[in-house]
């Protein structure tokens, strides 16, 4: 219990998401807490620590390199050491591989390709390489849907791979796997005819670990790890369901109602609470985890019909959860623990999916990206308080990575390093 009494003080210090000390996102232990080696960085919640970083740049200024990313992909930077990993495809999703860039200089070192499969359908937008890689500091994991599950090394050495076969996936395949303990977890939803699952494998070897079955039909949301009062769960935030897992068995434990059909926004965690946000247009939910069954009627400590992401993750800073509704351009800030509205705001024009990139946050600033590639910076607070707009002049889905100062933005076609000289950073 200490342990996780330290990680915990730990977590709540450095990343902003305030727990009650029994409930709270699982964080990345040891040397991986100082680099970014998942979706949403060490906190799995965007929170940024450290200082130094700039909160203004353009295609001129601030810039430090930036470098082409050869294929295309919406999938976000990770970042270990002087190594930044991302995926990108090529040829229409026929091949799909890891590229490594070096941290210093954005060079590309190599690239580690699947083995080539026939490509699933995939709405223009998702594309074929949307999943973020995850790393342990060892190995390299990512996940391709039909091109399966694979591992390499800090070379590109190809350490194992599992195929899935081919996946009638509605709109594609997006799960960023996740590293628990010594698993891998990977989601993965399928219309009539295929079978949805949730699975783990063994990290070192690819063994299957377990794999349990889900009804739901429709989904590209990535799963997360929380810890609940004396238990882990491994949570999924999906269609029409929020579901927690056993990690060491894949046992369903509980299961919440009201999500709607589409479901991509990853969960947020403070406060005792799991906070899940539906597709267009549909509910936000703060659960609270535990329990056994359905715990609809028990759990759900407070619901919202309106401000809900399509797309975009939530951000929980201290007390203040901030939802981007990007059907209408429109940022919602609620109290985390009763719902209730603080203040709501558009950011730039009005656009129907205008934003897909997680916020971050970090010196009491949050940072939006929309898809033309403006990023909004407002103040965290009760009232809302504009501080600026930067823009790199291109596309922006995928989320950025920050590490020692220095921001690591993938655009549609470039990878960016974002912050002052060294000579200049504090």
């Amino acid at each position: 219990m200490r342990f996780w009494v330290v990680i915990l003080l730990f977590a709540a210090a450095a990343f902003g998401a305030e727990s009650d000390g029994k409930v709270f996102m699982i964080p990345v232990e040891g040397e991986g807490a100082k680099y970014w080696p998942r979706w949403r960085g060490p906190s799995g919640q965007g929170d940024v620590v450290g200082k130094g970083y700039v909160d203004t740049w353009s295609p001129t200024e601030n810039v430090l390199w930036s470098v082409e990313v050869p294929g295309r992909g919406n999938s976000s930077p990770i970042v270990w050491g002087d190594r930044i990993f991302t995926n990108t495809s090529y040829d229409d999703g026929k091949r799909r591989v890891i590229l490594c860039f070096r941290r210093s200089d954005g060079k590309l070192l190599w690239e580690a390709a699947a083995p080539e499969a026939k490509p699933e359908q995939s709405y223009m937008k998702n594309g074929h390489a949307s999943s973020t890689p995850v790393t342990d500091g060892k190995l390299v994991y990512a996940y391709f849907g039909n091109h399966g599950l694979m591992a390499v090394d800090f070379d590109g050495k190809l350490v194992w791979h599992r195929s899935f076969g081919e996946f009638n996936a509605y709109h594609g395949t997006a799960c960023s796997p996740l590293i628990y303990k010594n698993s891998i977890i990977i989601y993965q939803e399928q219309q009539r005819g295929g079978k949805s699952f949730i699975a783990a494998f063994d990290k070192t070897t690819g063994k299957p670990l377990w794999e349990t079955e889900r009804q739901a039909r429709v989904g590209w949301n990535s799963p997360v790890a929380v810890h609940v009062d004396d238990h882990d769960e491994i949570i999924v935030h999906s269609m029409q369901k929020v579901i927690a897992y056993d990690p060491a068995s894949g046992r369903e434990l509980w299961q919440c109602k009201g999500n709607t059909f589409e479901v991509m926004p990853t969960p947020v965690v403070g406060h005792g609470l799991v906070y899940c946000s539906s597709g267009r247009a549909g509910p936000t939910l703060a659960i609270k985890p535990g329990g056994s069954g359905d715990v609809t009627e028990t759990n759900v400590v407070w619901k919202k019909e309106r401000g809900s992401p399509f797309v975009p993750a939530p951000i929980l800073v201290g007390d203040t959860l901030y939802l981007i509704n990007d059907m209408s351009s429109i940022v919602t800030a609620f109290d985390a623990k009763t719902g209730d509205q603080f203040w709501q705001a558009r950011l730039g024009e009005a656009a129907r999916e205008s934003f897909s990139a997680a916020p971050v946050a970090f010196d009491g600033k949050i940072f939006v990206t929309n898809d033309e590639g403006t990023t909004f910076v407002f103040a965290h607070g009760r009232e809302f308080q504009l501080l600026r707009t930067n823009s790199l002049g291109e596309g922006t889905i995928a989320s950025p990575a920050l590490v020692d100062g220095i921001w690591y933005i993938r655009t549609a076609k470039h990878l960016w390093a974002i912050g002052k000289p060294a000579a200049n950073r504090r």
